[in-house]
């Protein structure tokens, strides 16, 4: 059991130590959080969507957006697109289940939002359909993803892809991201 336990934490470990050797998407992350700092400052607000642990994902950071994260500040607006069951089931018993984002987006989504995908796969009909959508708003669109970022990749405005194969690596590294894109955008924030 113990040489398990090692095994995975080192996997984890070498997840993290891919992403801090990879300069372009250090970068990336920080131009998402100025996107996203931006969006806050025009008034805009997130919209995030993904499935089963990236549905988490989702919820995990809007409440770090809405509530705080390491600030004390005023509350942002962020809408978690999979926590609506009404419309969500609403949604897929009458157009299926790969629109149940896009119509949400449809009804919400401004020029001045951000939608934010979670797909480990990059492939998720939903939330490809979610960004699809985006289109029609003149909003922007952001993705965490995973393997190689899959269709998802090249349809958005900004791709943080996390180059491994395990879902749960790709997980751990996604949760790591999402916090350091909350800091960034409370310290973006505060500059005015």
């Amino acid at each position: 059991m113990s040489s398990l336990i090692r095994q995975r934490l080192q996997e984890s470990i070498k997840a993290k130590e891919a992403l801090l050797a990879d300069e372009a998407l250090i970068q990336r992350i920080s131009e998402v959080a100025e996107v996203m700092a931006e969006s806050l400052k025009r008034g805009g607000k997130l919209l995030l969507c993904g499935n089963g642990g990236s549905a988490s994902d989702a919820l995990h950071f809007a409440g770090e957006i809405v509530g705080r994260f390491q600030m004390e500040r005023s509350s942002w607006p962020a809408v978690v697109l999979n926590a609506d069951v009404a419309s969500m089931t609403a949604v897929a018993n009458d157009y299926g289940y790969d629109e149940v984002f896009a119509r949400q987006v449809q009804a919400f989504m401004k020029p001045e939002d951000v939608l934010v995908g979670i797909s480990t796969s990059g492939n998720s009909r939903n939330v490809l359909r979610a960004i699809e959508a985006t289109r029609t708003t003149g909003g922007c669109t952001v993705a965490l993803l995973g393997k190689d970022g899959g269709a998802i990749k090249d349809m958005v405005d900004y791709s943080i892809v996390v180059p491994n194969e395990c879902t749960a690596r790709v997980q751990e590294c996604h949760i790591t991201i999402i916090h350091i894109l909350c800091e960034l955008i409370e310290l973006k924030m505060q500059e005015g």
